[in-house]
């Protein structure tokens, strides 16, 4: 009876007010969905605040690669199975990497050159959202995704020793800029690349992904361009050998914490400040920030720790329905989390997907479930509602940051009827947590380094 009144009440909520979220007096919030707003449209969507994103400089604007905003046209589009297969398989090199610099195992040291040829891969999502940059002199438009899991910029170069998978924009012709230069072997910038070696004099680089996918060549540096700025001597792999289907992106920018990558090179100018909205939906657009420009006034900054490869951020607890769940803090503390702009789905320890996925599925009695969905276990079918009710989730990190996620951090659609709970757990309690980006969509995320903090602002785009 209690549960029907509550319904009645949301749908009540939902014809008078334009709000997509109602907190009726006492009771718990939820969230009045409407399904067709998780869904991607066919045409792109401007930023929400096109004053804003038009008044901060640089401010690159910032799409999902597999989405109508994105200039790339892929021969074949990935299937959702394939997305999330891909975020598996990411995640699963993630585990092994944080292993290895745990003492498990090793992923540092230089290589000899006959180590730097590395063996062929498939496909391997280094992530989902791409920016436009310039390198050479003159300057050359590339297609970069952006990753905070990754250290070093690197796009494909010609002449293309070997391998050069399909790419929509022309290769990067390192003959044509007249500010190109090779990294000196044994220098400190060379030196301060994980993977490296030497051809003659001149450095060399290697990145190789979980999968076996990678991209090898001359470590070098040119000029690059975000406008209006423009970076001298910035330095990247030119990608001579590259194995993998990139989805014809041109290849990444860096965004991680450690010296080569981006974020790092450009301390100076930015002072290691940045920040990025990722859009909710692939018809919508997002921004990427550098700087002061960065921050807002309403951010509700964690402490954040840059640490090997990765961004390390305490996650605290997890609430349903302004509900805080009963797990111990220590299942988060023991294996940490990490923020990670590449990874789609937050994966939770096992005991903590375990409460959040049993208190989500009590408040989802009113829906028919679904068949499991590749990673996503809880899922429903909606056939006949064009408006859902579904509870509100939020995710406590340190210093008391409590995140309300947008509906689009809730519920992962599959289909125009089906959607999943957009989370996943684990299968070891001891492999590291990683806030993902479909739970950072719509928020302003800063990360500033210099002081050692993440922040968070609801609602930016």
């Amino acid at each position: 009876m209690a549960n029907n009144l509550l319904i009645s009440l949301l749908q009540i909520c939902l014809l008078f007010l334009s709000f997509s979220t109602c907190a009726l007096g006492n009771l718990p919030k939820f969230h009045v969905v409407d399904l067709h707003a998780l869904t991607s449209k066919n045409v792109c969507s401007p930023p929400k605040d096109m004053e804003r994103f038009k008044s901060v400089k640089p401010a690159l604007k910032m799409v999902d690669r597999h989405g109508p905003c994105s200039t790339l046209q892929p021969a074949e589009k990935l299937s959702l199975k394939q997305i999330l297969s891909n975020d598996q398989s990411r995640v699963d090199s993630i585990h092994h990497r944080v292993s290895a610099i745990s003492g498990k195992g090793t992923t540092s040291g230089p290589l000899s050159p006959s180590q730097i040829t590395a063996q062929s891969g498939n496909s391997y999502s280094v992530g989902n959202y791409i920016v436009h940059v310039g390198i050479g002199t003159p300057s050359k438009t590339l297609t970069l995704v952006l990753d905070t899991g990754s250290d070093v910029t690197w796009t494909q170069c010609k002449p293309c020793q070997r391998f050069c998978y399909t790419q929509q924009d022309p290769i990067f012709d390192p003959s044509q800029s007249s500010t190109y230069m090779n990294v000196t072997c044994n220098s400190t910038p060379c030196n301060d690349v994980n993977n490296n070696s030497c051809s003659g004099s001149t450095c060399l680089y290697g990145v190789q992904y979980g999968d076996g996918s990678y991209t090898v060549g001359y470590y070098a540096e040119d000029t690059l361009t975000l406008t209006p700025d423009v970076i001298q001597n910035f330095r990247f792999g030119c990608g001579q050998n590259n194995k993998g289907i990139f989805g014809e992106i041109a290849g990444l920018l860096g965004l991680g914490p450690s010296s080569e990558s981006f974020v790092s090179q450009t301390s100076d100018k930015y002072q290691r400040v940045f920040s990025y909205c990722l859009p909710p939906v692939s018809s919508s657009t997002g921004y990427l920030n550098f700087g002061s420009n960065s921050d807002t006034s309403n951010t509700n900054r964690t402490p954040m720790k840059p640490g090997p490869f990765y961004y390390y951020l305490t996650m605290t607890g997890l609430s349903v329905a302004d509900k805080t769940l009963p797990i111990s803090p220590t299942v988060f503390s023991k294996p940490g989390t990490i923020i990670d702009s590449g990874t789609v789905i937050t994966r939770l320890p096992p005991d903590a997907y375990q409460a959040l996925k049993s208190a989500f599925r009590e408040n989802m009695t009113q829906y028919k479930m679904a068949q499991s969905y590749s990673i996503l276990d809880t899922c429903y079918d909606f056939t006949g509602f064009d408006n859902v009710t579904i509870p509100s989730v939020g995710v406590q990190f340190e210093n008391n940051v409590s995140l309300d996620l947008d509906s689009n951090g809730i519920l992962y659609p599959i289909s125009n009827t089906q959607a999943c709970l957009a989370f996943a757990g684990n299968s070891d309690p001891n492999d590291m947590g990683i806030f993902g980006n479909v739970q950072q969509s719509t928020f302003n995320v800063v990360y500033d380094i210099p002081k050692g903090e993440i922040g968070f602002s609801p609602d930016a785009c």
